[in-house]
C-alpha cells in the first residue's frame, strides 16, 4: 500500500456490487434508511428518529482526512440495482486491528447481501489488519450468522449503548484472526 492509501479508500468490487468510499451524493439514500427504525435499533450509533443534520455529519466525519473509520457504500448500481444498499466499515483499533461493522437497508434484507459484504470486505482486508473485531446485538441472530458464515468466532458477550433504544443492550463479540 502506498502513502496514500493511508487517506484514501480502494474500491472494493464483486459481480453483485461495488463497497466505495461515501460521497456527500449519498446522504439521501443514508438519511432515509438510517431513519428507518428497523435499521436504526440494530445499530449502537443511529439515532432514531434521525435528527436532521444528522446524515451530512456522518459523511463528514468518515470522508475527513483525519478519520478513524473507513466506511464503504454497497453501491449495486452496476447491476441497475440502488446507489446505497447498505453500508459496512472498518474502525482502526490499536495493534492493527479493526472493528467490522455494517447495516443492510430492509429491501435487501435475507439475500446474502449483508454476508456477501462482510466476506469482500474481509477477503480485501483493505487496511492490512491482523485481526478484525464484530459485534452484534443478542437480538439480531441474523446478523451473528454473517458473521459466522464469513469464519468469525465467538469470543463473548458484552453490552453497548444502543442511541435508538436509549439503552444498554446485550451483544455478542466476534474476531477473526487474517495473519
Amino acid at each position: 500500500m502506498s502513502l496514500d492509501a493511508t487517506l484514501l479508500q480502494q474500491t472494493v468490487q464483486t459481480e453483485r456490487f461495488d463497497l466505495r468510499p461515501i460521497r456527500i451524493s449519498d446522504a439521501g439514500p443514508i438519511d432515509m434508511w438510517c431513519s428507518d427504525e428497523r435499521v436504526a435499533r440494530m445499530t449502537p450509533t443511529i439515532p432514531h428518529p434521525l435528527p436532521p443534520g444528522t446524515t451530512e455529519a456522518f459523511i463528514a466525519r468518515v470522508t475527513a482526512e483525519d478519520r478513524a473509520e473507513d466506511v464503504w457504500a454497497i453501491d449495486g448500481t452496476k447491476v441497475d440495482g440502488p446507489e446505497v444498499m447498505g453500508l459496512i466499515a472498518l474502525q482502526r483499533m490499536d495493534r492493527n486491528q479493526s472493528e467490522i461493522g455494517y447495516w443492510i437497508a430492509p429491501h435487501f434484507w435475507n439475500s446474502g447481501l449483508a454476508s456477501q459484504a462482510v466476506k469482500t470486505l474481509v477477503d480485501a482486508n483493505p487496511r492490512g489488519n491482523d485481526t478484525m473485531f464484530a459485534s452484534v446485538f443478542q437480538d439480531n441472530p441474523a446478523s451473528a450468522r454473517v458473521l459466522t458464515n464469513c469464519g468469525f468466532e465467538y469470543i463473548g458477550d458484552a453490552e453497548a449503548f444502543s442511541v435508538a433504544r436509549n439503552s444498554k443492550v446485550q451483544t455478542w463479540t466476534y474476531h477473526k484472526k487474517l495473519t
